[in-house]
């Protein structure tokens, strides 16, 4: 049952579900109402405690007039709400404008030939892929093991110190380590990167042309890569 409150000497009545609004409280009634129809906006809020307030100054009672630094707390708490609210909007259409650059920048990689985490190199006509090693680190040396289908060395380059960052192997001459031309197929490489004498961190890449753009999981753009293989775009370590 919804019962009512006179403000003044008027005799002005204010609902209670409107003094429970402003006062924080809940009454039986407005929860039940809540359930059924949902919370009320912020803007709702601000509304209606701005009306009790306007009701409330015109009907108070001189001698005894209402606390004005209760109504100024409970104001603020509620623009605060509101404020959230404005920010959040905000915030998700920035989030809609960068997912749509993304897009656009991953179409343009589309033909463009990337490196990308992978331990593959494929050799064709005595010329091998570009490839290429991402160092987290400095390092004072750095070797790329390259071994065949068998599992077997063929020949370990020796690339040594090199700075942070990608380092991209192009134009190398596909031979064995006796100098011999690499037969025509699919070889796998290695890293191992040193600082003074101990082992770091060193990630292969592969290269790969870029066939389409994909959504992947989250909305993110995703690039489908001539290998099979399904990147994002913040996975491209460098474009050849």
């Amino acid at each position: 049952m919804t019962t009512s409150t006179t403000i003044g000497s008027n005799g002005t009545t204010v609902s209670q579900t409107l003094l429970d609004t402003m006062n924080g409280a809940s009454s039986s009634s407005s929860t039940s109402s809540t359930s059924a129809t949902g919370a009320q906006s912020a803007s709702d809020l601000q509304n209606t405690f701005l009306t009790l307030l306007v009701t409330q100054l015109k009907n108070q009672d001189p001698t005894n007039p209402a606390d004005s630094s209760q109504m100024t707390s409970q104001l603020a708490q509620i623009n605060t709400v509101t404020g959230i609210g404005q920010l959040n909007t905000s915030l998700s259409s920035l989030a809609t404008q960068l997912s749509a650059g993304q897009q656009t920048q991953a179409a343009l990689l589309i033909g463009s030939n990337v490196l990308a985490a992978g331990n593959n190199m494929t050799v064709s006509s005595g010329k091998s892929s570009s490839f290429g090693v991402q160092l987290a680190n400095d390092v004072s040396d750095l070797q790329i093991v390259v071994k065949n289908s068998s599992g077997q060395i063929v020949n370990t380059l020796d690339l040594g110190a090199q700075g942070a960052g990608v380092v991209p192997v192009t134009g190398w001459t596909p031979v064995d380590s006796k100098g011999a031309t690499l037969a025509d197929g699919t070889y796998t490489i290695t890293a191992q990167g040193t600082i003074n004498g101990q082992q770091a961190t060193a990630t292969t890449l592969s290269a790969s042309q870029v066939q389409s753009v994909v959504q992947m999981s989250g909305g993110a753009p995703g690039l489908k890569l001539s290998n099979g293989s399904t990147v994002a775009l913040s996975g491209v370590a460098s474009i050849l």
